[in-house]
């Protein structure tokens, strides 16, 4: 897509997946405006980035130190403060969610039973307290609003990636003005809306699975069932700064992928695995073992 710089006036050509770019030749953050489309509609809200640069590069280092002995030793070689910002388009979802419910509830109670029991050879008689539960059968209906259910909008950047430096501070939500991204990268929608939408109603059924657990009454509860219905749904594109390392430790192995959350420093990889690291320690345990069977049985 061809691109007038506002301050200097080059014509640049920037990448269509993103949405501002910087002139290479005054510096200067331009946005790169589109029309609208269903899956890729103009963002609603935004969360500026709260975490600098230096300090993601910090955390990034600190959790690769903290890995476990068998890591790739390349990842300690690795550069890891190439990490950059990006804008990363999620969908928010909100609803209303009606349910209707079964289950049984279980009230403790205790009771003082005798029993007989053998000491010193003889048969005594002894009491007890035990706890006992009672159940009983409970239907009803619940209703709840579910607000505030974060998914993926982008094929870069997974859902269970997102999920995992979650949460995002949302009272820090903005209206989405084009000057909040300047500067940065910022992804277009790459998802559909009925994917995503789909993705935002499971969630939000595993949380009200979650809700409508805590809210059963007495002691313990099993057997819960429930039908759910998710009505006044909403569905907003989202702009949330996530911090993005994706770098080689190897020749041969893929780039390794870190993200960060950009308000809260929540770091989320996987870490690669020396497969060598781990044969030498298996190799090692077991010299150990044998060195300690003969060791052993040559005292006895």
């Amino acid at each position: 897509m061809n691109l007038r710089c506002q301050s200097c006036g080059a014509e640049l050509v920037v990448e269509a997946e993103l949405r501002t770019t910087v002139c290479p030749y005054c510096a200067a953050p331009s946005v790169v405006e589109r029309p609208p489309s269903v899956d890729s509609p103009s963002p609603t809200f935004a969360l500026g980035f709260t975490l600098t640069h230096q300090a993601a590069g910090e955390r990034v280092r600190a959790w690769a130190r903290s890995r476990h002995p068998w890591t790739h030793s390349g990842l300690k070689r690795a550069p890891l403060d190439i990490i950059r910002g990006v804008y990363v388009p999620a969908w928010l979802y909100s609803a209303r969610a009606e349910s209707e419910y079964t289950a049984s509830i279980g009230e403790d109670y205790k009771e003082t039973e005798t029993y007989t029991t053998t000491e010193n050879g003889k048969t005594v008689t002894k009491t007890r307290t035990v706890t006992k539960t009672e159940w009983r059968s409970l239907a009803g209906a619940h209703a709840e609003y579910v607000p505030d259910v974060l998914v993926t909008a982008s094929r870069g950047l997974p859902n269970v990636e997102l999920a995992a430096i979650e949460p995002f501070d949302l009272r820090a939500l903005a209206r989405y003005a084009p000057a909040l991204v300047a500067g940065w990268v910022s992804e277009e929608p790459s998802l559909s809306r009925e994917a995503c939408l789909t993705l935002a109603r499971e969630e939000a059924q595993a949380l009200v699975a979650r809700r409508l657990a805590a809210f059963m009454p007495g002691d313990s509860h099993r057997e819960l069932r429930f039908r759910t219905r998710l009505e006044a749904e909403s569905l907003d594109v989202c702009l949330v700064p996530v911090w993005v390392l994706a770098v080689r430790y190897a020749p041969q192995a893929p780039p390794l992928r870190v993200v960060v959350n950009g308000q809260t420093g929540v770091v989320h990889g996987k870490p690669p695995v020396s497969w060598v690291k781990v044969a030498l320690t298996v190799l090692a345990v077991l010299a150990l073992g044998v060195g300690a069977y003969f060791f052993l049985g040559g005292r006895s």
